[in-house]
């Protein structure tokens, strides 16, 4: 006996798929996060985007999480999906969805260019979810950061408290530049 798709259900599922297109997601992350057809994503990816999907793997490693700017971003993002997660009940990939906007809705109003692509951010949840990553709270200013898991909570102090001593100093357009203000509004998001 075949199953009757629901037309509601498919068209959240085309809608889903179309918002996290417009993030600039992956191919791989609409197959992973929608019921819908490779060859259907593919033409709908097409149509929204105007070009073919990038091809190639997805990011795998978790170091690229533990640098110091990407880890600022990722946690930032992070403390939001957190932050979602307990206050709205929602789907998972639509919980990463929302955080992802809003993560982009803080990096424009403070005139920074966003490191944490939603792919990315997909990922990292994933990390999360599956035990890699985790995370830790400062012991300086108690903001909760990425971190691997068998960091040792007690004696760990974030990028923020201890910046390595180039830090700020690029000239990249996602750079954080650690002015007093700058310092302290990182700070203050990070430790709500």
């Amino acid at each position: 006996m075949a199953r009757t798709k629901s037309i509601l259900t498919e068209a959240r599922q085309i809608e889903r798929a179309v918002t996290l297109i417009n993030l600039g997601a992956r191919l791989q992350v609409l197959e992973s996060e929608t019921d819908l057809s490779y060859e259907r994503l593919l033409r709908l990816y097409k149509e929204v985007a105007g070009r073919s999907p990038s091809k190639g793997q997805l990011p795998f490693s978790t170091d690229w999480f533990m640098t110091w700017q990407p880890n600022i971003h990722a946690s930032l993002f992070l403390n939001m999906h957190e932050y979602l997660n307990k206050v709205a009940a929602m789907d998972e990939i639509d919980n990463v969805i929302k955080a992802y906007q809003l993560y982009l809705e803080h990096m424009q109003s403070q005139g920074l260019e966003p490191l944490l692509s939603v792919t990315r951010a997909w990922r990292l949840v994933k990390f999360v979810d599956n035990g890699m990553l985790t995370m830790t709270a400062c012991s300086k200013c108690g903001g909760h950061f990425v971190t691997h898991p068998h960091e040792i909570a007690r004696h760990y102090v974030c990028g923020l408290c201890n910046p390595p001593a180039r830090a700020g100093k690029g000239k990249l357009a996602g750079a954080l530049q650690l002015g007093a203000t700058q310092f302290e509004q990182a700070h203050a998001l990070q430790a709500h």
